[in-house]
């Protein structure tokens, strides 16, 4: 019997752990398709807002071919994370920048769940922690971390903690075509 119910569990795991989104015509997306122009070079352009945004989480590489990410995602600490940023040269560019919570807060998908992000724009995510630039400025050793579970930033983590990292610069964003 216990056997029995590892395998049955084994099987339906995968479905309760997908991302949960409410339905598209009773609430309407914040991060919608249309808004994004996804680039080959595994960033993607936010109309909205001109913030070219890293496709994969920090640690994966993008793959054109397969539009997906490979190797496997880093958590960081906030130095880590703010060094990486630094020595980032993805997509040729060279002013690739931690978020702050506010500009963190535009990629989150308000409609959806585990994880809060558009998975058709957005790969490799994960629902845990992820870095923002923003340090608490009640204790500054704790910086601002957005947890993409459900989209809230309702928490700072100690920056010497480990967290997930996607990198973000400003740029001119053409409008999708």
């Amino acid at each position: 019997m216990k056997i029995k119910l590892m395998v049955l569990a084994s099987i339906f795991s995968p479905l309760a752990l997908a991302q949960q989104c409410a339905d598209v015509g009773s609430v309407p997306l914040s991060t919608p398709e249309e808004r994004f122009v996804i680039n080959s070079d595994g960033t993607v352009c936010d109309t909205k807002t001109d913030i070219m945004w890293q496709r994969c989480t920090f640690g994966f590489v993008y793959n054109a071919e397969t539009e997906s990410c490979d190797n496997k995602e880093q958590q960081l600490s906030w130095q880590q994370a703010l060094t990486a940023a630094n020595n980032s040269r993805l997509g040729g560019h060279d002013d690739w920048q931690v978020p702050n919570v506010k500009e963190l807060a535009t990629i989150v998908e308000r409609s959806c769940e585990d994880p809060a992000i558009n998975e058709t724009i957005f790969l490799g995510n994960h629902s845990g922690n992820y870095w923002t630039s923003t340090t608490n400025v009640k204790d500054i050793s704790r910086a601002w971390t957005y947890q993409f579970a459900d989209g809230l930033n309702d928490s700072t983590s100690s920056k010497t903690s480990d967290a997930f990292l996607r990198l973000m610069r400003y740029t001119f964003c053409p409008a999708a075509e």
